[in-house]
């Protein structure tokens, strides 16, 4: 009984392992999206800067190179011409690294804490680098992964000339 009792549970311990999801292309442990040795609060600066002369806003994704969901956002990024477009031609981009190698602290409560809504996290920041927004990634996923429309929808909605409609040129 003790031996049927061990097999059963040994058993239910294997298919419980074999029945979680499997990772998409590009999610495994050797990804390098994010980089956990770059100066942040530099990047964002240099960012802001170039937002600023360009008349654009700096967006920011916040995440690791641990996190699924990270990873899936940029792939749908990188395999969607049209939004990747989107975003190059509005936003400066800016990717902060959230790790146990980095947790970049000091940027993040800067930035008002914006891990509370968990990862990855969007923000929007002026050409001062000042939040504007904080974005949940949540709202815009669909199914196993985000969605396009809903992203490019979230973009239109907080690029330079929608914020400032008067000040654009």
């Amino acid at each position: 009984m003790k031996r049927f009792l061990f097999l059963l549970i040994a058993m239910s311990i294997g298919v419980a392992g074999f029945s979680q999801t499997q990772p998409q292309k590009n999610e495994s442990a050797g990804v390098k999206i994010y980089n956990p040795t770059a100066n942040a609060q530099a990047d964002i600066d240099a960012a802001a800067a170039k937002a600023k002369k360009e008349n654009k806003h700096v967006f920011v994704q916040v995440g690791g190179n641990w996190c699924v969901w990270c990873i899936r956002f940029h792939n749908l990024v990188e395999e969607t011409p049209e939004l990747k477009n989107y975003l190059n031609s509005n936003f400066e981009t800016v990717l902060v690294n959230y790790s146990p190698e980095n947790k970049n602290e000091a940027v993040l409560k800067k930035l008002k804490n914006p891990g509370r809504f968990g990862f990855p996290v969007f923000l929007i920041l002026d050409g001062n680098g000042e939040v504007i927004h904080i974005q949940n990634s949540g709202y815009l996923e669909e199914g196993k992964g985000h969605s396009a429309k809903l992203i490019t929808d979230f973009l239109k909605n907080w690029t330079y000339k929608a914020v400032n409609p008067s000040l654009a040129k």
